[in-house]
């Protein structure tokens, strides 16, 4: 069975991103373990300058870093990633579960991104689009598709 964890900066602070996040996992029970863990996000000012994002993000990678699943593959979402469709994801899950390795870890940074050290430790960058969205809607939306993945790859109605 694939190990997966999600590695989030920030927490869910809205219950209706908690609530969609809780019933993902639920739904993921039975296809895979999963697992969402929470970092805190660096301290910043209200304007911070080059040095203290840098600083921020350096902390935040570290406690990262710590959470990765040792052994695992690892899938940094970041904006200058390579953006998928939802067969693609179905297909990184699978070639997770034939690898021998079958842990991933996918990273999701602060607003102010990962830290480079993180971008270049993972084996796939993914971006989800070209909008931007908030963190925490990435996270929903990271789940619904390893839940699609999942049902495609057992033959579910889901995807359509």
């Amino acid at each position: 069975m694939l190990h997966i964890r999600l590695v989030c900066v920030g927490k869910l602070k809205e219950r209706y991103f908690a609530d969609a996040a809780k019933e993902y996992i639920k739904r993921l029970s039975g296809s895979c373990k999963i697992e969402v863990d929470e970092v805190a996000e660096g301290k910043l000012p209200l304007n911070p300058s080059a040095a203290e994002i840098e600083s921020a993000l350096l902390s935040e990678a570290a406690a990262i870093e710590s959470r990765l699943l040792k052994g695992g593959s690892v899938v940094a979402l970041c904006i200058e990633g390579e953006q998928v469709d939802s067969r693609a994801v179905a297909r990184l899950l699978e070639e997770a579960m034939a690898s021998g390795r079958p842990k991933m870890t996918f990273v999701i940074g602060s607003s102010h991104g990962l830290h480079e050290s993180i971008k270049k430790r993972a084996g796939m960058r993914l971006s989800m689009s070209r909008m931007t969205f908030p963190h925490q809607l990435a996270r929903i939306m990271l789940l619904e598709q390893i839940y699609r993945g999942f049902n495609m790859m057992e033959g579910g109605k889901y995807h359509k």
